[in-house]
């Protein structure tokens, strides 16, 4: 059974329809990344399993349950967590008000634990816990987005375009920490621009276009697509 699933998603903004029956889902201890062209729907998958939009048809499915029609802030409480690929922190507040903010609603109890959980999971961030985050590099940014999506304590991440604008050096920096997020448990949904890498620490890939499902496979299957080389990977 599915953690998490998207199901015949009809959804878009206005009158403007971008996903026409997009379908996905990721199960328990998986990486999943999702590929494809601007305005294939990906980002906007996105915002429809967060309550965002809400769908014109289709449903979202959460741990066995039709979380289609709740607010954001249950399914967030209920263990979906979303780092947006840009605004994803707060630049005038310090690493340790972000993490704070973060675990609002949650008891200073549990939100102080989870901050400290959080904090041993990338030192760097505690090394520099008074640092406001408009001071923090591209990459330091990304890594206090995705500790602030870890004090929620979730089931799964959304992560959107986690790479995009960061040199090599940190890149490979927030790939490894990916891993490292995966590796406790946490299921993981990316959106990536660096499609070789993403691939490369995934169970399973998706290819969108034009607001459908064009492939699924398993990672090292869609690795030798020739298709997906030449588009994706720089073959």
């Amino acid at each position: 059974m599915a953690l998490l699933e998207a199901r015949d998603i009809v959804a878009g903004y206005g009158a403007t329809m971008i996903l026409h029956g997009m379908n996905m889902h990721v199960d328990r201890g998986e990486v999943i990344t999702i590929l494809g062209p601007n305005g294939s729907g990906k980002s906007t998958l996105f915002k429809a399993i967060m309550g965002y939009l809400t769908p014109v048809s289709g449903s979202i499915h959460f741990n066995d349950e039709d979380v289609t029609h709740i607010p954001t802030k249950s399914r967030v409480t209920r263990g979906i967590a979303y780092v947006p690929q840009i605004s994803n922190v707060f630049p005038s507040l310090t690493i340790g008000e972000n993490l704070e903010m973060a675990g609002f609603a949650q008891s200073k109890t549990d939100m102080r634990q989870a901050v400290q959980e959080a904090l041993g999971n990338f030192p760097l961030l505690e090394e520099k816990y008074m640092t406001r985050a408009s001071g923090l590099s591209g990459g330091q940014r990304q890594t206090l987005a995705m500790a602030m999506a870890l004090v929620k304590r979730p089931s799964v991440i959304l992560l959107d375009e986690p790479s995009a604008g960061l040199d090599p050096k940190a890149t490979e920096m927030i790939f490894r920490q990916i891993e490292q997020i995966h590796a406790h448990g946490t299921v993981i949904v990316i959106i990536e621009q660096d499609a070789k890498r993403a691939l490369e620490i995934s169970h399973r890939g998706y290819i969108f276009e034009m607001g459908q499902n064009r492939y699924e496979d398993r990672t090292e299957r869609l690795l030798e697509l020739d298709e997906i080389k030449s588009m994706y990977l720089g073959d």
